[in-house]
């Protein structure tokens, strides 16, 4: 069997194009690792202060789709499923992959960096289901893309619920 293999590739293929894709594979296998992607085992997620949890002039309800954090969000609620708006549920653990939006606090007028992070390790939660799309762009934009399973470098990839965590004030491009 592995002889009629061997044949039937060297029929195929010449000797070049095979040195040259197993070369590819190689180099590319070698650079897989470097990635993009934060590890998980790499450092723990920390709780946020409890001064994180809201802003100063933030107003809403953190159980409304219309809560202004949850612009760009398309999941259950942590809010709604024994966590906060930006802290998991106990028995799940925070996604360290993510994808961001930008939204407007209506209490302060400014634009914030909203980092949203799936919590995974239990079922889907199945309440406060949110839908919103703003920002969202294509698959190849991955970053900002809402529609993917984010449970990246975790235990499980079973998705419960999603945190609105607010990375920072959004500034404009020079």
């Amino acid at each position: 069997m592995v002889e009629g293999a061997s044949r039937q590739l060297a029929r195929r293929t010449s000797r070049r194009s095979f040195l040259a894709r197993l070369g590819t594979a190689l180099v590319g296998g070698m650079a897989f690792p470097l990635l993009p992607v934060e590890r998980a085992g790499a450092e723990e997620a920390r709780a946020p202060a409890p001064d994180e949890t809201r802003l100063e002039g933030e107003a809403g309800d953190p159980s409304s789709c219309d809560y202004w954090r949850y612009c760009g969000i398309h999941g259950y609620l942590c809010q709604c499923c024994g966590g906060s708006p930006n802290t998991c549920p106990p028995g799940t653990e925070m996604s360290p992959v993510t994808w961001i939006g930008t939204c407007r606090n209506p209490g302060d007028g400014k634009e914030y960096v909203i980092s949203y992070n799936d919590c995974c390790g239990a079922s889907l939660c199945g309440r406060c289901l949110c839908t919103h799309t703003d920002g969202e762009q294509p698959v190849y934009q991955t970053f900002r893309n809402n529609d993917l399973l984010w449970c990246f470098d975790t235990k499980s990839r079973a998705v419960h619920c999603s945190v609105a965590v607010v990375a920072g004030l959004a500034t404009k491009p020079a």
